[in-house]
């Protein structure tokens, strides 16, 4: 073991350096990112991981079959119905249509407003005013195309949940793919000052555009690469995410709405609610799961895999924290990166290094609001769960259970913890969405807005 980590960083030291001379335009690449030989597909060719792979194949399996074989004894033939998924992904040509004019306006907008900035700069005797125009101008475009249109979309014509979820995310990332385009470029060409009769030196529109499809929320001009498409592993993935639709699918239909409707006819109570939380602790587990492997390992590969993106250190093993420090730092390392670079980092850099538990709270307030939001919008009601357990829950656990856990005995309450959260938010959720559909609101109030329906619905 000590060998090998040895290598480890001299072939770490050595990407860096080949990386550093192959663009001489790009920036310092996070250590993370040099080290694109480290996949996080290796981890599921582990006899162990795959093992237990297995068994959640073995699961839909039994799913499958238990569903047929009760369609079969109670009507008498095979009934294959997915009204369910049909009706969550609802109006996809609306959704096609809006994500086109999204992407349209992500790709030309911030582009051109930089180069267009960038060319000015140095020749303008004003550069401030020309910033601040620059920056308002982009701004308003932004809050109009990025930041109003989808929820108009989204609202206008009433989409289903999937849908929803589909806009709101696309928005949302984006924003933060722009943001980091400027956040990167600006600096470059404020310290480069072009000598006379050169021309200003501007990313490539082809980077740019690279870069609003590969699988990274942190732009650089370039990015370590593969030598070939595996065609095979694309379309395996791409069939294992249709394999986790399915899979949700059947734990909402099996486990989660029979007992979660069983307990949101009776009246809002202590008892009905401890009993509907221990109901959907496995089936929110289950789903947590599913997402995790259907969008962190699976489409995110995916699309590294097609434009031959090396880097594939999406999550780390988050399942073997001993601390939720740890976990919020493994669980998703895209986003992380981006809100340790961009919100911890430069907080740091403002408040010049003083503030290190106001720029971690900042970062933990951020990401609470950004889920609410996600989740108001795609499930049509106010109901701050997300934001509790984000802004409230998170920075407690984030303190107490610190990396100084070491012992097992904290994955073992970690792991508990993650169980409980997640019967929280899918007992809480299907209980409001049960009541704003039987129980609607009678006016327009702003209390009944913020008040969650399921309280007072019987």
């Amino acid at each position: 073991e000590q060998i090998q980590g040895v290598l480890g960083d001299l072939l770490d030291k050595a990407i860096k350096e080949s990386v550093r001379s192959y663009s001489s335009h790009s920036r310092v690449l996070p250590d993370r990112v040099a080290n694109a030989a480290k996949t996080n597909s290796e981890l599921f060719e582990i006899n162990h991981i795959r093992t237990i792979y297995h068994m959640f194949i073995a699961a839909l399996m039994v799913f499958i079959i238990s569903t047929l074989a009760v369609d079969y004894i109670d009507q008498g033939r095979l009934v294959l119905e997915f009204d369910l998924l049909f009706y969550a992904f609802g109006k996809l040509p609306t959704v096609l249509w809006a994500w086109l004019i999204m992407f349209s306006y992500t790709l030309a907008g911030p582009y051109h407003a930089l180069t267009l900035w960038g060319g000015l700069y140095h020749s303008s005797s004003v550069p401030g005013v020309l910033s601040l125009g620059v920056t308002l101008l982009l701004g308003a475009l932004q809050a109009c195309v990025l930041g109003v249109f989808p929820i108009y979309v989204v609202v206008r014509y009433q989409l289903p949940p999937a849908s929803r979820f589909i806009i709101i995310l696309e928005q949302i990332r984006f924003l933060m793919k722009s943001y980091s385009f400027i956040r990167e470029n600006v600096p470059v060409i404020i310290n480069h000052k072009p000598q006379k009769g050169e021309a200003p030196k501007f990313p490539t529109f082809s980077s740019y555009l690279y870069f609003l499809f590969c699988p990274t929320l942190i732009y650089r001009e370039s990015y370590p690469r593969n030598p070939y498409i595996r065609w095979n592993y694309v379309a395996v993935t791409f069939a294992k995410i249709l394999g986790c639709l399915f899979y949700a699918y059947f734990v909402l239909v099996r486990l989660c709405i029979p007992a979660l409707m069983n307990e949101s006819i009776q009246p809002f109570s202590t008892r009905t609610l401890v009993l509907a939380l221990f109901h959907a602790t496995l089936p929110g587990m289950l789903i947590l799961l599913l997402a995790f492997f259907a969008f962190l390992h699976c489409w995110l590969n995916a699309f590294a895999e097609m434009l031959r993106f090396a880097d594939r250190m999406f999550y780390k093993d988050w399942w073997n924290s001993t601390s939720f420090a740890n976990y919020y730092r493994t669980w998703n390392v895209v986003v992380h990166d981006w809100l340790y670079y961009y919100g911890y980092r430069d907080f740091l850099w403002l408040s010049r290094r003083r503030f290190r538990t106001a720029a971690m709270l900042s970062v933990f307030i951020v990401s609470a609001m950004v889920h609410e939001y996600v989740f108001t919008l795609c499930f049509g009601f106010f109901y701050p769960v997300m934001f509790c357990l984000f802004a409230v829950f998170g920075v407690v656990f984030n303190f107490t259970m610190n990396d100084k856990r070491k012992s097992p005995v904290w994955n073992i309450i970690m792991w508990t913890c993650l169980f409980i959260g997640q019967g929280v938010q899918v007992c809480l959720y299907c209980q409001e969405w049960h009541a704003q559909i039987h129980c609607p609101r009678t006016g327009k109030s702003f209390w009944e807005l913020v008040i969650p329906r399921s309280w007072s619905c019987n």
